[in-house]
């Protein structure tokens, strides 16, 4: 481990009071969860029904998008080819 980030992992796990290892295995459970979570919503981007999307978002008395509103970048790339 390099060791700016070994100390770093020093510093943060002296502040809350874990060590060294239990530090480590929480950021890693947290990564771990992150990935799984990202893999669970992309798998689900892709079953979407595209279709079924655009007539619900036009559905009467519905909202149109907000300004901020992003369409993530598979989801799009999907919506452009079904389209093609």
């Amino acid at each position: 481990m390099p060791k700016h980030i070994k100390n770093g992992v020093m510093q943060f796990a002296k502040r809350d009071g874990v060590s060294a290892n239990q530090f480590i295995a929480v950021a890693v459970a947290e990564k771990l969860g992150a990935m799984k979570a990202e893999d669970y919503f992309t798998n689900i981007a892709e079953k979407t029904d595209i279709e079924r999307f655009l007539t619900i978002q036009k559905r009467k008395n519905g909202l149109p998008p907000q300004p901020d509103d992003v369409i993530p970048p598979k989801l799009a790339k999907r919506m452009k080819e079904k389209q093609a």
